[in-house]
């Protein structure tokens, strides 16, 4: 398996980055992408993007706001929060989340977290979620990405999201806060979210026979096309 760190925190070249993985890299092959992104709220391919966000919030704090090629609800991304991404054959008729889940639960395992597989999609940890995962389906491959709440801003979560009427009414703004968690509380030796993503890497790397890979200015060129043809265009991230 490939692995590929990304070089940039900017949430658009990472989502035109795993696109580019996607459709253009060697199909022979299984990729592993790990990536942050600065202030940003990613919505899901299928969202109305007005109706998931709190804009007068998201203007005033500088949040980007982005859409990905996979389906799932919006979620909040700072550089407290690590992603990973997987790109490999798809040989199932449904929704495989377990497969890809499964080593990072391994790997955090291994650092001291107790975490655990809840439902279809979701990583938790003593009933919190600390992770959402969505994936893309294309032509017998799959993306399966996720998000790893290690040190985020949880505050920002709830104010920059708009959550639906129904959550409001059911559960309230405290309880969907209490719903969620982050990774580094629970570790056996909590340290920065850079060097959480080192050790992260070395874990995966002994139960997913990773091989590091470097982004060439070829691969960099590409990715930026991508970029400005669609993750860079208002009609992708708002209009759809």
């Amino acid at each position: 398996m490939r692995a590929i760190q990304s070089p940039s925190t900017d949430p658009r070249f990472n989502l035109a980055l795993e696109q580019y993985i996607f459709d253009q890299m060697p199909r022979n092959r299984s990729y592993l992408m790990l990536w942050r992104n600065d202030r940003t709220i990613v919505v899901g391919k299928h969202q109305d993007t007005f109706a998931e966000i709190n804009a007068d919030y998201v203007r005033a704090n500088q949040i980007q706001v982005v859409r990905r090629l996979s389906g799932g609800g919006a979620v909040y991304h700072d550089l407290g929060n690590v992603n990973f991404t997987f790109i490999a054959d798809h040989t199932g008729s449904d929704f495989d989340f377990s497969t890809f889940c499964r080593p990072v639960i391994w790997a955090l395992e291994s650092l001291g977290v107790p975490a655990e597989l809840n439902g279809r999609n979701d990583m938790t940890i003593r009933g919190r979620k600390f992770s959402g995962n969505s994936q893309y389906v294309k032509e017998g491959r799959v993306m399966h990405h996720g998000t790893l709440l290690y040190d985020s801003d949880l505050s920002v979560v709830s104010s920059a999201l708009a959550p639906s009427r129904d959550k409001l009414t059911s559960k309230g703004l405290p309880s969907v806060r209490s719903r969620v968690t982050n990774i580094q509380p629970y570790m056996h030796q909590p340290m920065p979210t850079e060097s959480f993503m080192e050790r992260l890497w070395s874990c995966l790397g002994e139960v997913c026979d990773l091989v590091p890979y470097e982004l060439d200015r070829g691969d960099l060129n590409q990715v930026e096309r991508i970029r400005q043809a669609v993750y860079d265009r208002w009609e992708w991230n708002y209009g759809s």
